[in-house]
């Protein structure tokens, strides 16, 4: 063993007291931190702690004791210490002098950092101040709702490990929710319909007039896409925008007359008319779209016997008369169905607004809502074409279940919504296994008669009178606290990098000497259990154990990496 540079590495004894006799392993020193390492690897006693947790350090004479110990005195703990005994006076005075020269550098490095915390948290203060009023409430009811949320936020935050924008940064969604519930509701379309709407008429002058707003303009693009579309084709190219709405009118007009004859006559004279007048070809084609998505193995025959509409004294009145279903194929296609009505205006309603425009200046409009139906047409496209996905939908509907290999049933999703019942559990099975070890390879007769279980139940007393009741391994309550703290400094250290700013090197500093500090807490809940049962603790601690060492792992290679990156040789090379 040897020293070099900024490492130091010695054998050496760990001592809880002056007295006892120690565990022999390794005693590792730098800078930062120094750790020891049993020579036993089933020993439970390891552990790495920060200098910043050192306020001092004692030691004995050569000239009055034999023992040679060095006592590295915890923070706020009275004279309580590790205790390490050295091979010979020399190891132990290389130790102490470096120990020595280590704390002097942070204690000037934490009044730098007091000085600069200091400052900090009365930017902090102020900030604070800028907080609003509901953000302050949503904090609030945070805490109200989940108490230890409250409890990490007083040992991180109070504790000076973490900031309050730290703290709640990565808690962004729970701060938010209140906004995105309070948000404003798109206004839909009206659920009057558009043929709903009677023109005024004058009865000396046969005049008719109808009353567009743009909310009605706007529903019309969106119920009767080849209106828009002639919109965008003839305005203003062909004609104004008030001669294209007088041509629209004309044509609703025809439509509440029922005149087929009349609304084919004038079409045949007028081009533009006749576009207004026949039926709408884009939503036919869309409707073609739609039925190709439909399930091949849903049988559509089997409703037809539902349809009444082509028997005598049966229709839909409208207008007070009734639809005639037979009529002539050639005028067919300047003919209205309400059903196809009532559908078309009932899906426009539920789509709601597509557009955030402004809906006074029509031409916007139905050039916005033009580029939304692109978009849709694309998507409905690359559907369309995954021609593959249907065929393979047609194989899984068209399956004969007793011919099919048995399913595996579905694994239910582990959620565990309070972390604490999984140290209850764990808790109980640890006394289960305990018991079974009792035991032993007896087999347990579980049919008994009455005097049987009589006397079993005597003897459980007795061996409760004697031994008494085997009380909890570990408090839940306790558990779940390191595991939390543990959890919230590993997140926050693991967001951390890659380290690109002075800021994020402090922040990981003190995580780092946060997460240190952990070792011995968990030793002593070891330590304070009865023998037989420290097993099943260190079972219930290698998880937090385990995450800790990977996080010290890649602190030391970034760091060394960092060194090397910088063009300084990493000092301690042994």
């Amino acid at each position: 063993m040897g020293s070099g540079g900024d490492v130091i590495v010695k054998r050496a004894k760990y001592k809880k007291t002056a007295k006892t006799p120690g565990i022999p392993g390794v005693f590792k020193l730098t800078v930062e931190e120094f750790a020891f390492a049993p020579n036993d690897p089933t020993s439970g006693t390891r552990f790495r702690v920060s200098l910043n947790s050192i306020k001092g350090h004692r030691f004995t004479k050569e000239e009055t004791s034999k023992q040679v110990l060095l006592n590295l005195l915890k923070k706020g703990e009275g004279s309580e210490g590790y205790i390490f005994e050295f091979e010979n006076f020399r190891d132990r005075d290389i130790c102490r002098d470096f120990v020595g020269k280590a704390l002097e550098k942070h204690t000037d490095e934490n009044q730098a950092d007091q000085k600069h915390a200091d400052e900090k948290q009365a930017d902090q203060k102020h900030a604070d101040a800028q907080i609003s009023a509901k953000e302050m409430e949503r904090r609030i009811k945070l805490f109200q709702d989940d108490s230890e949320l409250g409890k990490l936020h007083k040992q991180l935050v109070i504790g000076r490990i973490l900031t309050e924008d730290e703290f709640w940064a990565t808690r962004k969604k729970l701060l938010d929710g209140g906004n995105n519930r309070s948000s404003t509701q798109r206004v839909g379309f009206k659920s009057a319909m558009i043929s709903d709407i009677k023109p005024l008429t004058d009865g000396r002058t046969n005049k008719v007039t109808f009353s567009l707003t743009p909310e009605i303009i706007h529903q019309i693009f969106a119920e009767k896409p080849a209106v828009h579309q002639a919109f965008l084709n003839y305005v203003p190219k062909k004609m104004s925008e008030k001669d294209f709405w007088t041509k629209y009118c004309r044509a609703e007009y025809l439509h509440s007359t029922k005149n087929a004859v009349a609304a084919a006559a004038e079409a045949a004279e007028d081009e533009e008319l006749a576009v207004f007048l026949k039926q709408d070809e884009i939503l036919a084609s869309q409707a073609r779209r739609k039925i190709r998505k439909v399930d091949p193995t849903l049988d559509m025959e089997a409703d037809q016997g539902d349809d009444y509409t082509h028997l005598p004294d049966h229709g839909i009145p409208r207008d007070g008369n009734k639809e005639i279903t037979e009529s002539l194929s050639h005028y067919d296609q300047f003919k209205r169905n309400l059903s196809q009505d009532l559908n078309r205006h009932a899906a426009v309603v539920l789509e709601g607004r597509a557009l955030d425009v402004e809906i006074g200046d029509t031409r916007t409009v139905a050039e916005a809502l033009a580029r939304s139906k692109k978009v849709e047409l694309v998507n409905d496209t690359s559907e369309t074409n995954n021609n593959q996905e249907r065929f393979n939908r047609v194989c899984r509907m068209t399956e004969i279940e007793d011919l099919q290999a048995p399913h595996e049933p579905l694994l239910a999703p582990l959620c565990i919504k309070d972390p604490r019942d999984y140290f209850y559990s764990q808790q109980a099975n640890a006394l289960k296994t305990l018991g079974d070890s009792a035991i032993g390879g007896r087999s347990v007769n579980r049919h008994v008669s009455t005097g049987d279980a009589y006397c079993s139940m005597r003897e459980s007393i007795s061996d409760i009178k004697s031994v008494g009741l085997q009380t909890s391994i570990i408090k839940a309550e306790v558990a779940f606290k390191h595991w939390a703290s543990i959890q919230e400094l590993l997140k926050h250290f693991w967001s951390s990098y890659p380290i690109t700013t002075q800021h994020l090197s402090v922040k990981v500093n003190r995580l780092k000497d946060a997460m240190a500090q952990i070792y011995p807490k968990l030793q002593e809940i070891k330590e304070s259990v009865q023998s037989d049962l420290r097993h099943q603790i260190s079972l219930l601690v290698q998880p937090m154990v385990q995450a800790l060492d990977a996080a010290f792992a890649h602190y030391d290679a970034d760091w060394q990496k960092r060194m090397a990156k910088s063009g300084l040789k990493p000092n301690g090379s042994i």
